[in-house]
């Protein structure tokens, strides 16, 4: 996303930005658990400390500067159906939308017996660049962001005995830049970006199935698919949705991603709307759009990632 689209995107979100420099914590009875055994691979620095900023309205919560990566596991309420889901929050790779697009998100998925791992990956991150506010290369990899849902992907099927899951039903939701994260991870899976730290690192990176929602950083000015996104028969199935009238990331994201996931010949599901913007998240509207999250409940059942 440019500049001033990202702007946009914030004050859809609410109003102005109040900052409180703490380092982001879940709530009571959930852990963050950093998933590098060591120093992060390709750190680099962050114009300061860790930070969350809150609308005075509490319209959302964002965190910035995020150097130490870590995952939060949600166990699912009731019968646990074995299925896991990465969330990756949006936020231009500038912030995180830690509750609209994470925490909320995964009381929808545990209350449905799915297990939620919320991901705290690095940001900024490219394409963002913070010492120049801009992005200079929208399309560019975004590596430190991707080596952190790649190695996420692994502790999950490493852990999964452990927290109940299967590990062939492991799959990954996300928003805007969160999508973009979803679509790599869906296609980037034969290629490591980080060298081996320990046995996690031989497990699969591949997700089972990917949800992106409002996607973006996937077509070129042209109409093309992004050529670092490079979409192939082993592709997982894969959930879209999105506003026709979404002026941050443009519906032609969506677009151009189903007709190459469908060239290749992958399980593809989108959903178009009229009316919804960006960032609406799993907030209840006065749109249809709102009515996504079932959707993507009764597809997953479709293939086979939750019994009914």
């Amino acid at each position: 996303m440019k500049r001033w689209m990202i702007a946009a995107c914030l004050l859809a979100l609410g109003p102005s930005v109040h900052a409180n420099t703490t380092v982001w914590q879940p709530s009571a009875g959930h852990t963050q658990i950093p998933i590098w055994p060591k120093a992060t691979p390709d750190g680099q620095p962050a114009p300061g400390p860790e930070t969350v900023s809150v609308t005075p309205a509490k319209t959302y919560a964002a965190i910035t500067n995020v150097t130490h990566p870590t995952m939060t596991v949600y166990a699912p309420q009731g019968r646990n159906t074995g299925a896991a889901v990465v969330v990756i929050p949006g936020g231009g790779f500038q912030i995180l939308a830690i509750d609209l697009e994470g925490t909320e998100v995964c009381d929808w998925l545990t209350s449905r017996g799915i297990t939620c791992v919320l991901l705290k990956y690095r940001v900024p991150s490219v394409p963002y660049v913070w010492q120049c506010d801009c992005r200079p290369h929208n399309l560019t990899t975004s590596v430190p962001s991707l080596q952190d849902t790649q190695r996420t992907l692994r502790l999950v099927r490493t852990h999964a005995a452990e927290w109940h899951i299967d590990p062939h039903k492991v799959g990954v939701l996300g928003f805007s830049a969160g999508g973009y994260l979803v679509a790599e991870a869906s296609t980037r899976f034969k290629h490591d970006l980080y060298k081996p730290m320990d046995a996690t690192d031989r497990e699969s990176s591949r997700p089972d199935f990917a949800i992106a929602i409002y996607p973006g950083h996937l077509t070129t000015d042209g109409g093309k698919l992004n050529k670092n996104v490079p979409v192939s028969h082993d592709t997982p199935p894969t959930f879209l949705a999105q506003a026709e009238d979404d002026d941050v990331d443009g519906v032609q994201q969506s677009l151009v991603y189903y007709t190459a996931l469908k060239k290749a010949g992958v399980p593809v599901e989108m959903h178009l709307y009229a009316n919804g913007g960006h960032a609406f998240g799993l907030r209840p509207s006065k749109f249809p759009i709102s009515g996504w999250p079932a959707l993507v409940e009764v597809w997953l059942r479709t293939i086979g990632m939750v019994q009914s």
